[in-house]
């Protein structure tokens, strides 16, 4: 939510990108998280290997789900992938 404003439905988090978001992209910083703490950037088809890919670079253990999820589901590997 920016301002007071939330869309009607969840959009990619990609920069300019206004798509529905079909996927979550689940991560963790390793260096200021606890192990069983979860981000959640949702993603649209087009962006999730994108932003995927931004946080492995970093070597963030990532996942991505097909599905609109909180993430607190979701086990990350201790790596990236």
């Amino acid at each position: 939510m920016i301002l007071g404003f939330a869309p009607d439905s969840p959009q990619c988090a990609r920069a300019e990108c206004r798509a529905p978001a079909e996927m979550s992209v689940v991560w963790r910083n390793p260096k200021i998280h606890t192990p069983d703490r979860r981000k959640v950037w949702l993603a649209c088809a087009e962006h999730a290997d994108y932003l995927h890919d931004f946080l492995a670079s970093r070597a963030f253990p990532v996942r991505v789900v097909d599905d609109v999820t909180d993430g607190s589901d979701v086990d990350l590997p201790e790596g990236p992938r």
